[in-house]
């Protein structure tokens, strides 16, 4: 017998208790990799599912994972969850809310005396966010086979050294392992991530929750802009080639570009700056940036690099200085599991909520665990688009209306699946 609801007020107590672990003085959390407030996170989230009756076990990654029986024996579990660190002075809710309404689905299962015929696996993935170790999205990555050994080797703290390898021991997984440590398919038969925005579509349109369809490709290059360092006030200014202002210029004109496309699903930053020598009393000679765009459609990004091309000819020549691009990165968008998608959108209207589908332009655990398994999102409205900041907030009613939808979709898969 399909239940409807969850227990609202057991799921903010629990975000409230685990947001107290890691919050600094200013009311942010910092729970990054590896640090003692994970370490202290994960052992808050193993005594509790314990408690709860559950099987809870990490894997080489030190991936924690909670698992409720299903009622028909040899079927792979249904998994849903996200993540518990955060960013530098973050969220209550980024992460750690998916994890702790999957928790709440497996309680609400419970309490109902309902058993589905998966296993309920819920999911807590090791080292989402960006960290001093140089990777993001780090447990679901090594279940992708996009990460291996060699590279929890390589891979070291910015201000320790310590390796990644090293970190991984003190969470408990073994690094050594984590070559096998792969997801294939049919180990779970699909997941689903429940995650904020951190963006402001919903609340704009001021709806709770929205299903995801692709989640964002992300493009990076390094731009290097060579002028001549010269004398700030013996240079006229006729004779300037300086590479502060022409990768200003630069700048701007990759701003225009994007704009000009009108698309929302296509953004662009230049987010990180270096210049040469950076004194007071010389042009600058050197200049290099970090650019980022974000796509969800290839011929669009595809059409974008190729203007690029003749603004990038642009500006040199009008600044007199040369620029040089080298591609950082070029990760695909993820295209969610329609299977899934098509769930979520009937237990969103099932529980009386518009069927809004949407693009994630943030990454996500979700985009790696599709490799391999049918996956989808839903986002939960983030109120003013604020995320990754002390005030992000996600209002008790939003985070109920995803709860609900979330147990909709699982009990309508669990039923559809392995028929």
């Amino acid at each position: 017998m399909a239940i409807e609801d969850i227990d609202s007020s057991r799921l903010e107590r629990n975000l409230d208790a685990l947001c107290k672990i890691g919050k600094n003085r200013d009311g942010g959390i910092d729970r990054q990799l590896a640090t003692p407030a994970d370490l202290q996170a994960r052992e808050w989230l193993r005594a509790y599912w314990e408690q709860m009756g559950l099987t809870v076990h990490s894997d080489a990654v030190a991936n924690l994972y909670a698992v409720l029986p299903g009622r028909e024996p040899g079927l792979a579990p249904i998994a849903v969850g996200s993540h518990h660190d955060t960013v530098p002075n973050g969220g209550k809710y980024d992460g750690a809310m998916g994890v702790l309404l999957a928790t709440e689905l497996a309680q609400s299962l419970q309490d109902a005396g309902t058993a589905l015929r998966h296993p309920l696996c819920i999911c807590s993935f090791t080292g989402e966010e960006p960290s001093d170790y140089g990777v993001s999205t780090f447990g679901s990555k090594v279940l992708a086979g996009r990460l291996g050994s060699a590279d929890l080797m390589r891979q070291r703290h910015a201000v320790t050294g310590e390796t990644l390898a090293a970190a991984v021991a003190r969470l408990g997984g073994e690094p050594g392992a984590a070559d096998q440590n792969r997801l294939r398919p049919g180990d779970w038969a699909c997941f689903i991530e429940c995650h904020n925005e951190l963006g402001r579509v919903l609340f704009d349109e001021g709806l709770a929750v929205g299903v995801v369809d692709c989640i964002t490709g992300i493009y990076r290059e390094t731009v290097e802009v060579t002028g001549t360092p010269n004398h700030a006030g013996t240079t006229q200014m006729p004779h300037r080639r300086d590479a502060l202002l022409a990768a200003s210029l630069f700048a701007l004109e990759f701003e225009a570009l994007l704009r000009a496309y009108d698309d929302p699903q296509l953004v662009g930053t230049i987010g990180h700056i270096e210049v040469w020598p950076n004194a007071s009393n010389i042009i600058p000679g050197r200049v290099v940036m970090a650019l980022e765009m974000r796509c969800c459609d290839p011929a669009l990004r595809a059409d974008v690099l190729q203007k690029m091309e003749a603004m990038t000819r642009r500006v040199a020549d009008q600044r007199g200085v040369h620029i040089h691009r080298r591609l950082v990165l070029d990760q695909a968008e993820t295209q969610m599991s329609p299977l899934v998608q098509k769930a979520l959108l009937a237990a969103s209207a099932q529980c009386g909520q518009p069927e809004r589908v949407m693009a994630s332009m943030a990454g996500h655990d979700a985009a790696n665990i599709a490799r391999s398994t049918p996956a989808g999102m839903l986002f939960t409205q983030s109120v003013d688009g604020l995320g990754h900041c002390p005030q992000e907030y996600t209002r008790a009613e939003d985070i109920y209306t995803a709860g609900r939808v979330l147990l909709a979709a699982v009990q309508h898969l669990d039923e559809e699946l392995d028929r």
